[in-house]
């Protein structure tokens, strides 16, 4: 009987980065298809976080006013994207923001009060978990407000997003986009894991039986509110791990930060996993 290689202890202590050990594991001819994958994305990932501290420091030495926007259907990867693009960030000048439903006083006041008292203040970045965005979609698929508040926040919101703009605010909006059978999984594996029960909700229950209610409002989300100066950027995200190194890739390549040419990996993200909505007509949900 053949006797298959193994790594040895010698084989980790040569090696001083994941790329050096996926070649020592190529050398004995060990399979490594998922291994491979595994030591890429950390590798990756790694480099794509070293770019974003160096992002920050230009940021703040620039005072600019960074705001990224993470929308898509319950469980989508927002959260697990934000996780990535800020656990190594400094968090004096970066800021996660993950609103509960509006007070009483809060339903009184302008719809978009109370967002902008969280928008970025000069050299920091802010990462809305969820935004003012909640109104075009999961407001009015659930019944969360009535006809009158939808139309008017359709008919304001690019005003809105353009005085932005004109003000020097930088916005970037991602739409994380899923198939329902992928939806489900995922809905399944936070039941069904403690440390995730959490997450789910009766609201995402219904994500399932409201599909194309969400689909449609979706639609129309796009269709107003995609505009030359704060774009949809739609990001397909069945995978978890590309759609994350995907995502940091766009972000960094819309900026002309210092030492960006001397980064380790490509910051240019690939085509067919993040593109602009209008590239986009056939999503995966």
């Amino acid at each position: 009987m053949e006797v298959q290689p193994k790594l040895t202890i010698e084989d980790f202590e040569k090696a001083t980065s994941n790329i050096e050990l996926l070649e020592i594991i190529k050398q004995k001819e060990i399979p490594f298809e998922k291994v491979s994958k595994v030591l890429f994305y950390e590798e990756e990932l790694r480099n794509l976080q070293i770019e974003l501290i160096k992002l920050q420091q230009w940021v703040v030495k620039n005072k600019k006013r960074v705001a990224i926007i993470f929308e898509g259907r319950d469980a989508a990867g927002k959260g697990g994207n934000i996780r990535r693009f800020t656990e190594h960030l400094n968090p004096r000048s970066m800021r996660v923001v993950a609103l509960n439903k509006p007070t009483e006083v809060e339903r009184g006041q302008w719809y978009f009060r109370r967002y902008i008292r969280k928008l970025p203040n000069p050299g920091e970045i802010v990462f809305f978990d969820r935004s003012w965005y909640n109104r075009a979609v999961v407001e009015p698929v659930m019944d969360f407000c009535n006809k009158s508040q939808y139309h008017k926040f359709m008919a304001q919101v690019p005003e809105f997003e353009h005085m932005l703009y004109e003000d020097g605010v930088i916005i970037i909006k991602f739409w994380f986009s899923i198939s329902k059978d992928i939806q489900l999984s995922r809905f399944t594996s936070r039941i069904k894991t403690p440390l995730k029960r959490w997450k789910f909700s009766p609201v995402d229950q219904k994500g399932q039986i409201l599909w194309d209610k969400y689909t449609q409002y979706k639609e129309q989300m796009f269709s107003k509110t995609h505009t030359s100066y704060s774009p949809w950027i739609i990001v397909k995200a069945n995978d978890k791990k590309i759609a994350r190194l995907e995502c940091i890739r766009y972000v960094l390549s819309q900026f002309d930060y210092k030492n960006k040419d001397k980064a380790r990996t490509t910051l240019y993200p690939d085509p067919n996993i993040i593109m602009r909505y209008h590239r986009s007509v056939i999503q995966l949900d």
